[in-house]
Parts: C-alpha cells; sequence; structure tokens
C-alpha cells in the first residue's frame, strides 16, 4: 500500500484506494458528543405545576350483548328475555348517556329474519351504536403468522 510523497516520479496515477482514517475521525467525535450530550436529554425539571378545576374525563359507555340463538331465542347480557322485554332494555339503553354500544351476537344457523327484527327494533328504539360479534376461523391465526422452520 503506497501513501506516496513529494519525490514519487515511479507511480504518477492517481491513488485509487479510499482513505478512511477522516470518517472515522469524525465518527469518534460524534460518538464523544453523544457520550457527553446523552445525561442531558434525561434530565428532568422539579416543577410545581398549577392546578385547575376541570371536567372529569368522559366514561367510556358500557357494552351491551344481545345474543339470539338458533331458533331465535334473545339474551340480554347472557339472560333469556322476551321481544317485548327486550324492546323495553332498548328503549332504557337508549336513554341513558354516555348511550351503550349493543353487541349483537347471533348463531350461524339464526334466521336473517330474527336478525333484522333485533336492528330494527335497536334502531326504532334510539340505539345508535350497533357491531357485530363473530368468531375468528380456526385456520385465521395460522394464515396470519408466518411458517416457522
Amino acid at each position: 500500500m503506497s501513501f506516496g510523497g513529494f519525490n514519487d516520479n515511479q507511480n504518477s496515477a492517481p491513488m485509487a484506494d479510499i482513505n478512511v482514517t477522516p470518517m472515522v475521525d469524525v465518527m469518534l467525535v460524534l460518538l464523544v458528543i453523544f457520550i457527553i450530550s446523552a445525561p442531558m436529554f434525561t434530565h428532568a425539571l422539579k416543577l410545581d405545576l398549577p392546578t385547575a378545576k376541570s371536567q372529569p374525563a368522559p366514561e367510556k359507555p358500557e357494552t351491551v350483548t344481545v345474543g339470539i340463538d338458533a331458533v331465535g331465542k334473545l339474551y340480554w347480557n347472557d339472560q333469556p328475555v322476551s321481544a317485548a322485554e327486550m324492546d323495553q332494555r332498548m328503549a332504557a339503553a337508549a336513554a341513558r348517556q354516555p348511550q351503550p354500544e349493543m353487541q349483537l351476537r347471533a348463531d350461524k344457523s339464526t334466521r336473517y329474519e330474527t336478525i333484522a327484527e333485533v336492528m330494527s327494533a335497536a334502531q326504532g328504539a334510539g340505539l345508535t351504536k350497533l357491531g357485530f360479534v363473530t368468531d375468528p376461523k380456526p385456520g385465521a391465526a395460522r394464515a396470519a403468522a408466518p411458517a416457522a422452520k
């Protein structure tokens, strides 16, 4: 490895080797700067913050579970109810503030007519938040994760 000189007449071609010494010098200087400045980033100031009155954070609305089994029997939070009692409970839930979210769970063999009637009753009662609950497919968890080798 030749670094060249003033009286080097035998090799007049430009040097093709990359000199990494300046890059290493800059990296070491940056490393020292980061080591010195890192404790300043974790330093905390003790402050006496003022107090103020504010409204409490809004509460999360509760969740109401409405279930329909294969024969069309209705359940309110896992308790069997009649259609008339379901309408009363939906009206009472719609009047609450904040309004609860209604999660509809139906058996896969439940007739669509029954599900549509429950959804219509919820809309008629004034419930605006409706979610459908399903079970994930058995192979979905395996398909989402890559196969380990």
